[in-house]
């Protein structure tokens, strides 16, 4: 089963939600940040990003981040940017990419249900990262932004979001990268029925957002341990998080840059990839399918694909096309052994598309890799065997953003 429960929201006010909603904390820089937020003093980013509010030369770790995030967010709440949702709700939100359309339930998660694998993960975290986002959430005494997971789609889930978005929507706008955002309040009257068809889900699946996910859990774990007087139903032993159907969902290619040939000069580079690779001039770059890739060295594509025999076709993780690249070309052929810690590997979201790839060899990275995108059943796979995959593998699009329902961790 799958625990979720309602939650009274902090939100902003209707007319204020195209100007308070922001990206994920994690997908812009402090510099684009502060760009984004200029000029705008109720951007949310002012409340997951605080740093843009201090000097450039303050560490992002320094305590003063942390309180400037906690500080904003309460003029947000003193200044009447957020209002109180009178009653716990279950929210549906619809996110809309050109033709490509999903929604998800938006609810409180179970901390526990991730600490005990019920919230299925594939990818590691880096202490750093969790470390700030678990301070920041004890800070803020708030779930900032939502963990996006998934779920083998239901019919009965599917009906409600469908029945849910008759109606009239919260919020409805077009933020300024042409992404269209539609919020709304699911009835009380259907409350129980989600919370009845999510307890006949077997699992959930974190999607994006693993730090802000292993943070979450984490706050609840700890704010339990501190509490002699702990019952379980408390705020904190939950998260903020959007469940979205597994077949509305898109992953997109992530791609990869290296600073250097290893040493090699382009020809015999081509001659050592050739040994695990059918090598061609590539007149496509992006790949139709799995394990073919785009490689463009040289000012030119070469289109690759990994020849039989020379990966573990039966193997959730090593069958990943990010799996191959990275054992048989990365790793021997340009000793890129950890691509997590190795600062001559870089990543590219598929978002910024392949002329991406081409402008940062053109301006002097030795050579970039295309990938077919992993897909959802392979996330999942990997996800069910207890498994992790490489880092940098998926790439979601659209992002949720950030700002538009808060959560609270001492108010259900």
């Amino acid at each position: 089963m799958s625990d979720v429960r309602p939650f009274r929201a902090l939100r902003p006010r209707p007319e204020l939600a195209a100007r308070v909603a922001s990206p994920p904390y994690d997908v812009i820089s402090s510099e684009e940040a502060r760009k984004m937020a200029e000029g705008n003093e109720i951007s949310f980013l002012h409340v997951n990003k605080p740093e843009i509010d201090l000097p450039r030369e303050v560490d992002l770790y320094d305590d003063r981040v942390y309180a400037t995030g906690a500080r904003n967010l309460r003029r947000f709440m003193g200044a009447g940017v957020f209002v109180r949702e009178n009653e716990p709700c279950f929210y549906v939100y619809q996110q809309r990419m050109g033709d490509h359309v999903q929604a998800g339930m938006v609810v409180a998660a179970s901390c526990q249900e991730y600490a005990d694998g019920l919230i299925k993960r594939h990818e590691l975290t880096r202490k750093d990262k969790e470390d700030d986002r678990t301070r920041h959430t004890h800070e803020l005494n708030a779930n900032a932004g939502p963990v996006f997971l998934t779920y083998r789609k239901s019919a009965d889930i599917d009906a409600i979001l469908e029945a849910v978005r008759k109606g009239s929507p919260i919020y409805d706008f077009v933020a300024s990268d042409g992404i269209a955002h539609t919020v709304w309040i699911v009835p009380a009257e259907q409350v129980e029925e989600v919370r009845a068809a999510f307890g006949r889900v077997p699992a959930l699946y974190v999607a994006d957002g693993h730090h802000r996910a292993a943070s979450a859990a984490r706050v609840g774990l700890e704010r339990k341990a501190a509490n002699p007087e702990h019952r379980g139903d408390e705020p904190y032993n939950y998260f903020l998080a959007v469940l979205f159907p597994h077949d509305q969902l898109r992953i997109m290619d992530y791609n990869r840059v290296v600073k250097d040939l290893g040493g090699l000069s382009e020809k015999e580079l081509l001659k050592k990839v050739g040994e695990k690779f059918t090598v061609a001039p590539a007149s496509e770059p992006r790949p139709d399918a799995p394990r073919r890739f785009g490689m463009f060295l040289g000012g030119k594509w070469h289109r690759l694909e990994a020849k039989p025999g020379t990966f573990a076709a039966d193997d959730p993780v090593r069958s990943l096309d990010v799996a191959i690249l990275q054992e048989n070309l990365l790793a021997p052929v340009l000793g890129i052994a950890d691509p997590r810690t190795d600062k001559r590997i870089d990543f590219v979201g598929g978002i910024r598309g392949l002329g991406e790839l081409e402008r940062r060899v053109k301006e002097g990275w030795a050579a970039a890799f295309a990938l077919f995108p992993t897909s959802l059943d392979q996330l999942m796979s990997v996800a069910d065997a207890g498994l992790v995959m490489p880092p940098k593998s998926t790439w979601f699009e659209p992002k949720l953003r950030s700002g538009l329902l808060v959560r609270t961790l001492d108010t259900w």
